[in-house]
């Protein structure tokens, strides 16, 4: 091999694994917008969004209780919120 192919053999290398991440990248993308577009499409939408609002609430409130000086047992806060739940006019938080 001479000192231009092994040149020439790095370069297309470095575009190859160049190249990989951003196809990847690319397709994932593109598989996550095709989900979007489907979700948007369903006559549930609102209701998925709904839970998906509450549910990344709930989890929120459980990583800040987590990292309270004092945190409540993980148990403890779950039956808290389902508590509140229950007793909230139509069961919004």
């Amino acid at each position: 091999m001479t000192p231009t192919q092994g040149s020439r053999g790095l370069d297309e290398q470095a575009v190859l694994l160049v190249a990989g991440p951003a196809d990847l990248a690319v397709t994932t993308i593109s598989s996550a917008v095709g989900t979007l577009q489907g979700l948007v499409r369903r006559s549930d939408g609102p209701d998925i969004a709904r839970d998906a609002q509450q549910d990344l609430t709930a989890r929120g409130r459980i990583a800040l209780d987590r990292s309270a000086a004092a945190p409540a047992a993980h148990l403890e806060v779950l039956a808290q919120h389902a508590r509140v739940r229950r007793t909230a006019p139509g069961g919004d938080v």
